[in-house]
């Protein structure tokens, strides 16, 4: 995480943002391409884009009072997969919404769905890049990944997850296959 000022912003509105427990509900974060953003090819770089959806899913968690709960226990946000599609380039100054959602959740990660919304210009409302990613929090006291029931405990969730999505399966299945591979 380098991007100290937009963290910080995330982190005060975060106090003026309404608090939610509604699981499935899509948070936004509004931004502008900056210079520092940009690479040789005149566009946002392709590594900026999973640095700000980190700060997309700061957003959620602080709004949901989760991080809170988290961090007391010691417990630190994890990342075990992100699979990106970039549609189109975003370029300097250009305004963006990034919305984060979550999509479904096993009994040891949450599937999310992260998007970069082209917010002015002719291509207003057009998706730039969308993110697939599979996350949750660990536990450095007990050295292990929170259980997502947990997690979903502690914001006060009864859900159940919904059923997995195609293309989330298909993603999954390939994590495996990748996985595999290590070995």
């Amino acid at each position: 995480m380098n991007l100290y000022f937009r963290l910080l912003y995330v982190l005060i509105a975060s106090f003026f943002k309404s608090k939610t427990k509604d699981i499935f509900q899509t948070y936004h974060l509004s931004f502008r391409v900056l210079p520092n953003d940009m690479d040789v090819n005149g566009h946002m770089n392709n590594g900026r884009y999973a640095t700000l959806m980190d700060l997309g899913r700061i957003d959620m968690v602080l709004r949901n009072g989760l991080m809170k709960v988290m961090h007391k226990n010691k417990c630190v946000p994890v990342l075990a997969s992100l699979q990106m599609r970039f549609r189109l380039p975003l370029f300097l100054w250009q305004r963006y919404d990034l919305q984060t959602k979550v999509i479904c959740w096993d009994e040891k990660w949450v599937f999310m769905e992260q998007r970069f919304i082209i917010t002015t210009g002719k291509k207003k409302g057009a998706v730039a890049a969308i993110g697939l990613l599979k996350g949750s929090f660990y536990d450095t006291k007990a050295k292990q990944t929170v259980p997502t029931q947990d997690l979903l405990e502690i914001i006060g969730v009864q859900d159940k997850s919904p059923a997995f999505p195609d293309h989330i399966q298909k993603w999954i299945r390939a994590e495996e296959s990748l996985k595999d591979s290590l070995s």
